[in-house]
């Protein structure tokens, strides 16, 4: 009876908190992005309106193209949550971004190093010389870089074109450049309609899918983090459990073919949503690499910055 009185209280308070933290919100802004199919689903459905409708809460959508236009909508204070891989919000962090990566949406293999079917391009190391489109601060970038060092390349040894992903889709497939860092579903949509060839793929280098908000905003209404995360949660359940209806609300949204969204879904791992060891050790093992190229500096601490970075608070949602 105790027990039971003690948890009644803890359901007081956080329902007071709640109540009192959503007097202050008016509007709640949040993106959606191809490359983040469980914000498509939630987009779609609706979800976050039916919760928030009682409190008189708003929602606003902001599309992302990419992980870099996230992180520029999360410093500029224009959006509250904002979808983009691990190893781009790290990078943010690094650069004096405060974002908290506090949501897994997926594991996906969403980058590539693409090029034409008739390409002589066959290994990373032919692309010295070449000119590659890429987005800067993206998934696909930090992909670029470290397969370039493997190779013993760096990207002073190419001539970059820095274009967001669906313009480095174009210059490619129109012959502008020779080669792409991809990303999801446009790469698949360049692979399964136009015949491009991904020459080289690894999927332990893709980092993961994660949802960031802004530092100040987790710290001044974490119940209201918590209630987004909760729903964001259930459309993630929603999206294993209705893989047919993902896929045909991914081509309504995309514009693409069937094909192409099977594609993407193909290698998108949506079983994971809460962020810890795994996602830290991942993007730990990124910044590393990136350090280890001269993208970041030698004194930056890898470890200590995605400990700040990843915010466990709300990690009581399950896998």
């Amino acid at each position: 009876m105790k027990r039971l009185g003690t948890m009644l209280v803890g359901l007081a308070a956080l329902f007071a908190a709640t109540t009192a933290q959503a007097a202050d919100v008016e509007e709640i802004r949040i993106d959606w992005a191809t490359y983040n199919p469980v914000s498509i689903l939630l987009k779609e459905k609706g979800l976050l309106e039916k919760e928030f409708e009682a409190d008189g809460i708003s929602i606003r959508w902001v599309q992302s193209a990419g992980s870099n236009k996230a992180l520029e909508f999360l410093n500029a204070q224009s959006i509250d949550f904002g979808s983009t891989a691990g190893s781009a919000a790290f990078l943010a962090r690094v650069n004096g971004n405060p974002v908290k990566s506090i949501y897994v949406y997926s594991k996906p293999e969403w980058t590539a190093l693409v090029t034409k079917d008739d390409s002589d391009i066959s290994a990373v190391a032919d692309l010295k010389g070449k000119t590659v489109a890429v987005t800067r601060g993206t998934d696909p970038h930090i992909f670029l870089v470290r397969a370039l060092s493997d190779a013993g390349l760096s990207e002073r040894d190419l001539n970059l074109v820095l274009l967001q992903h669906a313009d480095g889709k174009t210059a490619l497939l129109r012959g502008d450049v020779d080669a792409w860092a991809g990303l999801d579903p446009l790469m698949a949509s360049a692979e399964v309609e136009d015949g491009a060839r991904l020459f080289f793929r690894n999927a332990d280098a893709n980092t993961w899918g994660v949802l960031n908000t802004r530092e100040d905003f987790a710290e001044e209404h974490p119940a209201l983090v918590q209630r987004v995360l909760a729903v964001y949660e259930q459309a993630r359940q929603e999206a294993l459990a209705n893989p047919a209806d993902l896929q045909a609300l991914l081509v309504a949204a995309t514009g693409l073919r069937d094909t192409v969204i099977e594609r993407q879904l193909e290698r998108t791992d949506l079983s994971h949503s809460t962020i810890g060891d795994a996602q830290a050790q991942t993007i730990s093992e990124a910044g590393k690499a990136l350090q280890s190229a001269g993208v970041i500096a030698a004194d930056v601490d890898v470890d200590g910055t995605v400990a700040d970075l990843i915010d466990r608070r709300f990690d009581n949602l399950g896998q």
